[in-house]
C-alpha cells in the first residue's frame, strides 16, 4: 500500500471525468423528460428503469465481482455503460424518440453500474490503510458532489447550444477516459475464500454467504435496515425535485438546474468536511444526526410558499452536505467492520436492499403528487426520515458500530485482515 495515494489520484482523475460526464448526461435526459412530459409518473418510471435492474442483479452481481479480478469488472461495467449511452444518442439522432427505448436503455445503463459502483467500493480497504477509509470516502463524495454542481448546469447550457444526442456523446467519452485510467494502476484482489466452480449452488452459497457477513454484527444489520427505509423514503422526493421547482417554485429549467447545482455544492462541503479534516466523532451517531437534518430540510422545503425558492436554494445545499456526511460514514463503518473477500457480496446487497423497497416508493411517486400535492410529499416524507433518524440514536448496538476497533474491545479483532493476493 505504499503507493495507494498515487493510484487513488490516477483512479480519482479518471471517474471525475467519468462521473462529470454521466452527470451532464442523466441531467440532460431529466431536462428533456420534464418538458416534453411534465409528468411525475414519467420521471418516476425512468428512475425505476435506472434502478430496478441493478436491484435484481445486486446479490448475484455481488458473488462475481468476488469471484473475478476486479479490475477487469470495472473496465467492462464501464464499456458496456458507455455503448449504451451510444445507443441512447443514436436514438435521437435517427429521431427514432419513444420513451419506452429510453427506459430500456437506462436499464441496460444500470446492468453495467450493478457491477461497477461494489467493484469499486469493494476494491478500497485493498488500497488503502484502514485509518484513511473514511477520508477516502468523504473524497469520492466530493468528486461526486463536483460534478453534481457542475453536471446540470453544464447540461442546460449545452442543450441551449446542442442537440441532446451530441450532449450523451460527452458520458461516452468520460467512460472511455475512465477506462484508460484504470489501465495504468494495479488494483489487487482478494484471497478466495471458496473454490469457483461455476455450479450455481455455488453462487447460492456464496449469496448467503454474503447475507450472513452483513447479519454477523447486529449493529452492522441494523444499519442496513435502516438505510433501506431512509432510501424508501428518499427517492420518491429525489424524482420530484424538478417538479418542485418548475411547478410549485413556477421556476425556469436555468432554477432546475442550479438546484441540482446546490445539492452538489453541499455534498462538496460534506465531503470536504470528512475527507480533507480528521474528525475523531462516532460515525454511527453522524449518521442518525445526518438523517435529523436531511429529513428536515425535506419537510421545511414542503412547508415554502411559492416566493420561497432562494430559502429552497439553501436547504437543498444542506440536504446535500447532510447526504454525503452520512454516506461517507456508512461506507468507511462497513469496509471498516467487514471482510473485504466479501465486500463485493456486501456492496451490491446493500444496493439492492436499498433500491428494491425505494422502487415501491417511486411507484406511488405519480399518485403522491396528484393527489396530496408536491408540498406534502416533501413534509409527509421528511418527517418519516426524522423520525428515522431520532430512533436511531436509542439503540445501542449501532452506537457501537461507529466506534474505531483500536476504541471499541468489544468488536476488537472482528474485522479479519484484509488478505491481498
Amino acid at each position: 500500500m505504499n503507493n495507494w495515494k498515487r493510484t487513488f489520484a490516477i483512479i480519482w482523475t479518471g471517474q471525475f471525468f467519468s462521473i462529470l460526464s454521466s452527470s451532464i448526461a442523466n441531467f440532460g435526459i431529466i431536462i428533456w423528460l420534464s418538458i416534453e412530459t411534465g409528468s411525475a409518473e414519467t420521471l418516476a418510471y425512468a428512475a425505476i428503469a435506472g434502478l430496478l435492474p441493478q436491484s435484481l442483479l445486486g446479490p448475484f452481481s455481488g458473488v462475481f465481482i468476488d469471484r473475478w479480478d476486479r479490475k477487469k469488472t470495472m473496465i467492462l461495467a464501464d464499456g458496456f455503460i458507455a455503448i449504451c449511452t451510444l445507443g441512447i444518442s443514436l436514438m435521437f439522432f435517427f429521431k427514432s424518440i419513444e420513451l419506452w427505448y429510453i427506459y430500456l436503455l437506462l436499464a441496460l445503463r444500470s446492468v453495467g453500474t450493478a457491477f461497477h459502483m461494489p467493484a469499486m467500493q469493494a476494491s478500497v480497504p485493498l488500497l488503502a490503510p484502514e485509518s484513511e477509509l473514511l477520508r477516502i470516502a468523504g473524497i469520492n463524495q466530493s468528486i461526486q458532489s463536483v460534478s453534481n454542481i457542475a453536471g446540470p448546469a453544464l447540461a442546460a447550457l449545452a442543450l441551449g447550444m446542442m442537440d441532446i444526442g451530441v450532449l450523451l456523446l460527452f458520458d461516452v467519452a468520460g467512460a472511455g477516459f475512465a477506462i484508460v485510467s484504470l489501465l495504468f494502476v494495479n488494483i489487487p484482489n482478494p484471497k478466495k475464500e471458496t473454490e469457483d466452480r461455476g455450479r450455481l449452488s455455488d453462487i447460492f452459497r456464496e449469496m448467503r454467504l454474503g447475507i450472513k457477513e452483513i447479519t454477523r454484527l447486529r449493529g452492522i444489520a441494523l444499519i442496513f435496515f435502516f438505510s433501506m427505509l431512509v432510501m424508501f423514503c428518499i427517492m420518491p422526493v429525489a424524482v420530484i425535485f424538478p417538479l418542485m421547482t418548475l411547478e410549485h417554485f413556477k421556476g425556469t429549467t436555468f432554477q432546475m438546474s442550479m438546484i441540482e447545482a446546490a445539492w452538489g455544492v453541499g455534498m462538496l462541503l460534506g465531503g470536504l468536511l470528512v475527507g480533507v479534516i480528521k474528525w475523531p466523532f462516532n460515525k454511527a451517531l453522524a449518521i442518525n444526526l445526518m438523517h435529523v437534518i436531511l429529513g428536515s430540510t425535506l419537510a421545511l422545503s414542503g412547508m415554502l410558499p411559492p416566493s420561497g425558492y432562494l430559502l429552497f436554494v439553501v436547504l437543498t445545499g444542506l440536504g446535500g452536505a447532510a447526504a454525503t456526511v452520512y454516506q461517507s460514514c456508512f461506507t468507511a463503518i462497513i469496509q471498516q467492520k467487514l471482510n473485504p473477500a466479501m465486500l463485493g457480496r456486501v456492496f451490491s446487497l446493500y444496493f439492492s436492499i436499498s433500491f428494491l423497497p425505494s422502487l415501491l416508493g417511486l411507484l406511488g411517486t405519480g399518485f403522491l403528487a396528484d393527489a396530496v400535492g408536491l408540498p406534502l410529499t416533501f413534509i409527509a416524507l421528511g418527517g418519516l426520515i426524522v423520525l428515522i433518524g431520532l430512533l436511531c440514536f436509542g439503540i445501542p448496538e449501532i452506537t457501537a458500530m461507529g466506534r474505531d476497533e483500536n476504541s471499541d474491545e468489544e468488536n476488537a479483532g472482528s474485522a479479519p485482515e484484509n488478505p491481498v493476493t
